[in-house]
């Protein structure tokens, strides 16, 4: 069986913002950089196996045939970010309002992990967990 790596291409309205996203919670954000100071393509390296690749929303529709994308208030999916401890949940809860992401879910320990729920600034819904499955 082959290897995969996992890219998760999701729109943004701001490449900027989403960059400094990226950046303030401490992801590698490798490439060139563009005219507006941003590396192109948008690449958040979150391990060695796996990016999230944010695509200006106007893009976003060419590359995906035309379908239409999702509204900043829908959630499709969840990003879930597996960490080691709580300790780094609340480091990474901790940043996100500076960076321009709304906190859903404060820290918590759940009967599936120690977890807390957040936005990036497009409303793209992510959790950080320590999972205990």
């Amino acid at each position: 069986m082959s290897s995969y790596r996992t890219v998760i291409a999701l729109p943004t309205a701001d490449r900027g913002r989403a960059y400094a996203f990226a950046r303030t919670l401490g992801f590698e954000t490798p490439g060139e950089l563009a005219d507006d100071g941003v590396p192109e393509p948008l690449r958040v390296q979150l391990n060695e196996l796996t990016a999230v690749m944010y695509i200006p929303t106007g893009g976003f529709g060419w590359v995906t045939s035309g379908r239409t994308t999702a509204d900043s208030t829908i959630s499709e999916c969840l990003l879930s970010l597996q960490v080691d401890s709580p300790g780094e949940v609340d480091g990474i809860v901790g940043r996100v309002e500076a960076a321009g992401g709304v906190v859903v879910s404060a820290p918590e320990q759940k009967p599936w992990g120690y977890t807390a729920t957040f936005t990036d600034p497009d409303g793209h819904l992510w959790e950080a967990i320590v999972s205990e499955i």
